[in-house]
């Protein structure tokens, strides 16, 4: 595992990185499907995190009722979801997260968020949460981009924002299709397993390096010279 000699940024995404969410983003869109009548799983919407909210609605609904909602449908659905993730509560701050960041801006690296989610009660915590980590304009959302991950575009947008060279920059992700996305914006990146998505998903999807926890990935930070 040999990462980039000198590392100026991070891109860095948010549910099942920063917070401990995916479970109850899960839960929410599960729940939202059963009502327009569609059968899932819980589990497989950690394969589509990264996605923006349309696009998973797109690609179930294709799958499920083969047929394609519209933009108006899509917003409407998704709002559904919003509600059912909200009503479960604040999710809690993933184990190691803060202690990551720190390791990170102690060594002067520009952290930038990259997270396919529009949910503004999470994205509203990162002040509270991560104080003086991610500066409003150091932000990229589901809002901002046109293709969500796994489309590089939400990464090189990253990349743009933090105005360094690719070779300079890595990603961290915990899903593979922002695995998927890292690697095709040419960047380092790191996947942390902190989901029920196997290993093997990850190597699949040529992950640079692969941490088992965001704890164990904050400790290699503090005692590996980068």
């Amino acid at each position: 595992m040999k990462f980039p000699e000198i590392i100026s940024a991070a891109l860095i995404d948010m549910d099942g990185v920063l917070y401990d969410s995916m479970p109850r983003h899960a839960r929410a869109w599960q729940k939202m499907m059963a009502l327009q009548g569609v059968s899932t799983t819980a589990d497989e919407f950690f394969l589509y995190e990264g996605m923006t909210g349309p696009a998973t609605i797109d690609l179930i609904f294709g799958r499920e009722l083969h047929r394609h909602p519209d933009a108006e449908e899509c917003r409407r659905l998704y709002a559904i979801k919003g509600k059912f993730f909200e009503e479960q509560g604040e999710p809690e701050v993933m184990p190691g997260a803060a202690r990551m960041l720190r390791e990170l801006k102690r060594r002067g690296v520009r952290c930038i968020l990259v997270t396919g989610s529009a949910q503004r009660t999470t994205l509203d915590r990162l002040d509270r949460d991560f104080p003086g980590v991610f500066a409003v304009r150091d932000r990229i959302t589901a809002l901002d981009v046109t293709h969500g991950k796994p489309d590089p575009e939400p990464y090189l947008k990253g990349l743009e924002k933090a105005g360094t060279r690719p070779e300079e920059t890595i990603v961290i992700e915990n899903a593979p299709l922002g695995v998927h996305a890292g690697k095709a914006a040419g960047l380092f990146t790191v996947a942390v397993t902190t989901g029920p998505i196997p290993r093997e998903a990850f190597v699949s999807e040529k992950a640079d390096a692969i941490f088992h926890s965001m704890p164990e990935f904050a400790e290699f930070l503090k005692t590996r010279p980068l």
